[in-house]
């Protein structure tokens, strides 16, 4: 049976994690229910496994978020950039998220840092570009779509030959994709409400001191179904 691999980059908030499951469980979640028969789903921790196997040895391949940051050049996150090179070379199917999207991007020669209008968390509205809409993943969507974030990093300089599919007030580069089946997005696909609740109160003090008004962001949260759908329309491109 083929696998897809769903590398994790980091953990998740404690609390998050007893209540709802971390990075990789709330991807499971959401897969789960249109996993195809002939997949599989296989977790692979960077952090304590090191590089995964070859590109080809999977299916698809998909990248966590984490409370890293990818320009402090982590020896783990480092050590991936060569394989998802190679994964791309190779036109092996990815879909990174958050951590995983600034990753990519970093890998295939653009740049992720702190983005100097500092974080943007909460349900955001996310507008589809003209290639957004004739792209084969992110065609279906309607523009605005809702989805949830939570960054401070941000992709700032794009890699060659990138084609940017989607993007907001405070990012350009919220959806990108790399080659015919490689595709990133800053937004968190398999967030659901409640995470995205429990994020916000976890940010709150941090929020505050940018501007920002928790509770108002809290009252804003919505279903973000549009955005979630991405995670199960990519195992048709495996």
């Amino acid at each position: 049976m083929a696998s897809l691999v769903i590398i994790k980059t980091g953990d998740a908030f404690p609390d998050v994690v007893d209540h709802y499951g971390d990075f990789e469980q709330l991807f499971i979640n959401q897969l789960s229910t249109a996993l195809p028969e002939h997949l599989s789903l296989e977790v692979w921790d960077a952090r304590q496994q090191g590089v995964p196997p070859a590109p080809s040895s999977f299916a698809g391949i998909m990248l966590t978020g984490s409370h890293s940051m990818v320009s402090e050049q982590a020896p783990w996150s480092e050590a991936l950039k060569p394989w998802l090179q190679q994964a791309l070379d190779e036109n092996a199917p990815m879909f990174g998220v958050c951590y995983g999207h600034q990753l990519m991007a970093s890998a295939f020669g653009g740049i992720s840092d702190y983005h100097p209008a500092g974080r943007e968390s909460g349900t955001r509205s996310v507008r589809l570009t003209q290639a957004g809409h004739q792209d084969p993943l992110f065609g279906k969507l309607p523009t605005p779509f809702p989805a949830h974030l939570s960054h401070a990093q941000s992709v700032m300089q794009l890699p060659p030959n990138t084609t940017v599919l989607a993007h907001n007030s405070h990012d350009a580069h919220q959806a990108l994709r790399y080659g015919p089946r490689q595709w990133s997005v800053q937004f968190h696909p398999e967030f659901t409400p409640s995470v995205m609740h429990a994020y916000i109160e976890r940010q709150k003090a941090a929020l505050r001191d940018q501007g920002e008004n928790p509770d108002a962001l809290i009252n804003a949260i919505t279903d973000t179904q549009a955005a979630t759908g991405l995670l199960r329309r990519f195992l048709r491109f495996t």
